[in-house]
This record gives C-alpha cells, sequence and structure tokens, in this order.
C-alpha cells in the first residue's frame, strides 16, 4: 500500500489499474470494478465513493474505510482576472504545494507541482527560496490534476499538461511517471503523451531515461542562458553539470524521440537578454531541431530582477527567427493572482514565520 500520513488513508489513484484490480479481486469483488471506479474518479468526476452509484453499497463502504479521494486542505483559491486559477493546498504532513487552471479559447491548461520546494536553486524563481523539502507522492500529483478538472463546467476538460510546477520533475521520475501513466491511460484522464510537456533544469542521465520510457512526452530544457559563466549564476546547478552536457541529453532525447526540444529562456534585464546573447544562443541551437520558448520574468518580491523593456524582447525574437530559430514569447497568465511558480506558497510561508528570510 502506498505511504502516506498516519492518520489519512492512502488515496485510491496512489494504485494503478492492475493493483487496483488486484485488490478488488482480494476483498471479494471482480476485477473490472477497478475500471468502474477509476472513471467515476477520472471521467466521471466523483467526489465521494458514495456517488459510484453502479457499485455495490458494500464495495463503496468497504473503499470508503480503505481509502480517500481528497485529503489535501484547500488552504487558499485565487481567481485572476484572465480566469487564471491557483490552488494552494496543504498536504498531509502540512507542506504546502500549488497547482494553476490556465484557460485559452481552445485549451485547458494545467500547471502541476512534483516536489515540496526545490533543490536546483534557480536565483530568479520563487519556489526554491526555502530549499528543498521533499518528493510528492504520485497520488500527491494526481490530486492536483483531479482537483483542477473539477473546476472546470462539464462539457470542458483538460486538454494539455504542463510540469512546470514547483520543484525539478525528472528528480522525482519515480512518483511522477505512474502519475502520467494515468494521465495518459484510456482508463484515466485519456491524455496523448504529445499534450503533456516536462520541464526540467537539466539532469542529463534523468533525460535519457525519460526517453526510454517510449513515451512521445514533450521536453521543456530551462536553459535560461547562452554560456556557462551566466548559466552557472542563474541555475547554479549547471556548475556541477555544464551547458555541453544539457545540450547532448536533449539531443539524445531528440533521436530516441523525434520529439521537438522547446528551451526555456527566462528574461532577465541587464543579465540574459542582451542581442549579443541573443546570438549567442542562435549559434548554440542552429544545428538542432528546436524551439525557444522566452518568457518574460514574474516580478518577485524577494528578489531584484525584472523583465527587460518590450522593444529589447522584439529584438531578442528577432534576432533568433532571422537565425532560423523558431521563438515565442509566453503569453503571461494569472500575474494578479501570483501565478507564477512557487509564489503563493512563499507568501504563505513567509506569513507563517514573519521575519525569516530564505536561505
Amino acid at each position: 500500500m502506498p505511504a502516506t500520513h498516519p492518520n489519512i488513508a492512502p488515496r485510491i489513484y496512489e494504485l494503478s489499474r492492475t493493483a487496483l484490480a488486484q485488490w478488488c479481486q482480494e476483498h471479494g469483488a471482480p476485477g473490472y470494478r477497478a475500471d468502474q471506479i477509476r472513471r467515476w474518479i477520472f471521467g466521471k468526476r466523483a467526489n465521494s465513493f458514495a456517488d459510484m452509484h453502479d457499485l455495490p453499497a458494500s464495495l463503496r463502504a468497504l473503499l470508503a474505510e480503505s481509502f480517500s479521494l481528497f485529503p489535501a486542505t484547500l488552504s487558499e483559491h485565487r481567481v485572476a482576472s484572465d480566469r487564471t486559477e491557483k490552488l494552494l493546498l496543504q498536504l498531509d504532513d502540512g507542506e504546502l504545494v500549488e497547482c494553476v487552471l490556465m484557460r485559452e479559447p481552445d485549451r485547458r491548461t494545467i500547471c502541476i507541482s512534483t516536489q515540496v520546494g526545490c533543490a536546483m536553486g534557480c536565483v530568479f524563481c520563487a519556489s526554491g527560496l526555502r530549499g528543498l523539502k521533499r518528493n510528492l507522492t504520485t497520488g500527491e500529483i494526481l490530486e492536483q490534476v483531479l482537483r483542477l478538472d473539477r473546476l472546470l463546467p462539464r462539457e470542458e476538460a483538460i486538454t494539455n499538461v504542463v510540469v512546470m510546477g514547483i520543484g525539478e520533475p525528472l528528480a522525482n521520475l519515480r512518483a511522477l511517471v505512474p502519475a502520467l501513466d494515468s494521465l495518459n491511460d484510456k482508463g484515466g484522464l485519456g491524455l496523448g503523451a504529445r499534450r503533456i510537456t516536462i520541464s526540467t533544469v537539466g539532469l542529463p542521465d534523468k533525460i535519457r531515461e525519460l526517453a526510454q520510457i517510449g513515451k512521445a512526452y514533450n521536453l521543456a530544457v530551462s536553459l535560461h542562458a547562452p554560456d556557462e559563466a551566466t548559466r552557472n549564476r542563474l541555475v547554479p546547478v549547471n556548475a556541477k553539470i555544464g551547458l555541453d552536457a544539457v545540450l547532448a541529453a536533449a539531443d539524445d532525447f531528440f533521436a530516441i524521440t523525434g520529439r521537438r526540444v522547446t528551451y526555456e529562456y527566462v528574461l532577465l534585464s541587464g543579465v540574459n537578454d542582451a542581442p549579443a546573447q541573443a546570438r549567442q544562443l542562435a549559434a548554440l541551437l542552429q544545428s538542432r531541431v528546436a524551439h525557444v520558448n522566452l518568457i518574460p520574468m514574474n516580478r518577485v518580491s524577494e528578489l531584484t530582477f525584472v523583465e527587460p523593456t518590450a522593444p529589447r524582447t522584439r529584438e531578442f525574437v528577432r534576432i533568433l527567427t532571422e537565425a532560423g530559430i523558431p521563438a515565442t514569447v509566453r503569453k503571461r497568465k494569472g500575474a494578479d493572482i501570483d501565478a507564477a511558480c512557487g509564489q503563493l506558497r512563499l507568501h504563505q510561508l513567509e506569513l507563517a514565520t514573519p521575519g525569516l528570510t530564505p536561505p
């Protein structure tokens, strides 16, 4: 049985379809009940085992005794003027994690977290200002998805998932991969692997491990600089890895999966937004099948970085596109509700521990 807080029953979706079928059989129910249960959770948006009315009453009672559905506490729910919604969830052990629903005319994209805090130490990101506490479990990852899914009206569904919330996803593949399997499974959300994007600061061995899984997930590498010195400053873990090793692993990912790699680049005024740096980036990626996603810096009160001016951003894009590198600027979502990664959690932690400064 999956580990959980001693006072909380395990989330039922911690179990794979096969494991749930086995549990049913061990408790006197046919294995096909597992498919019915998963349809209720992932397809029909059941909020309790009592809702699963096509199951025998005895089985519903046993499920309620043995498992939980949504044990996390909703600490905060914010809705932005652009209808972006952000949830701050308090987990079994009191830790906080956040997730976001973003609405576009033709998409319903969610952003989910994989860890409590982050060990990567990117200097422009709120997620790691208090360090890494622990990995999330498969169930804790899936609870974010299921809660966000229930914010949508019946006629709408999640269309895309980006694993770009708090934490380094590839540092928690053991829990993330089974969660993605449930999203990808027809008995789960039935979401195609090509609609799931996994972000990473660039852990070479883990990038290759992800590629070998055999699913067509999208990979987004958080590059943020075209040279070692600048990347070492912005992404401290780079000093131990090196830009060449990250790019070589991304090349291997493309060779194995055939999926174009996206390179994320947070634009920081006066740090990595110079035309010369755009030309360096173009030279770095010119021989690669790549896309650059430029991200305007989200202001974090604890940090001094700011985004460049609009003309400066347009010039950066122009240099890349003229060099043949596809480049887009990410549309900012939920700016008025601290929707950027880790901001809401950080503010809650500061309220709980006033005067405590980040490490």
